[in-house]
């Protein structure tokens, strides 16, 4: 058994994949959105917004996020949080869950030009 427990002052919070667990997944949360363009190679990121709202930019589209919704980004798409509110909570699912080695190479930081209109 396992039990991770939220700290609200982290703006990341616990993490649990194939690195430092049995899991075939990768699962997390995070208390803000984070601004940090992005693409995944090979993973699908699938979040969760648990509690507040936000703004996620998915290459040229911004999308507006309510507690209750869900968003899958598949691999090859581009993406950053915009904002998000101060109560702001989300779980995130990576798909597959990769070693950690394979993780930190399949995501690239993308130039914020290529998410500007």
């Amino acid at each position: 058994m396992r039990i991770e427990r939220a700290d609200s002052a982290s703006a990341k919070g616990w993490y649990a994949g194939p690195w430092n667990s049995t899991l075939s997944i990768a699962v997390g949360y995070a208390n803000m959105g984070i601004d940090e363009p992005h693409v995944h190679t090979q993973i699908s990121e699938i979040y969760l917004v648990a509690r507040g709202t936000a703004l996620l930019r998915v290459e040229q589209e911004t999308v507006s996020l309510t507690a209750g919704d869900m968003i899958i980004v598949e691999p090859g798409e581009a993406h950053t949080f915009l904002a998000s509110s101060p109560d702001y909570f989300h779980f995130v699912i990576h798909t597959p869950g990769l070693p950690a080695d394979q993780v930190r190479s399949e995501k690239q930081a993308v130039d914020r030009e290529r998410l500007l209109l």
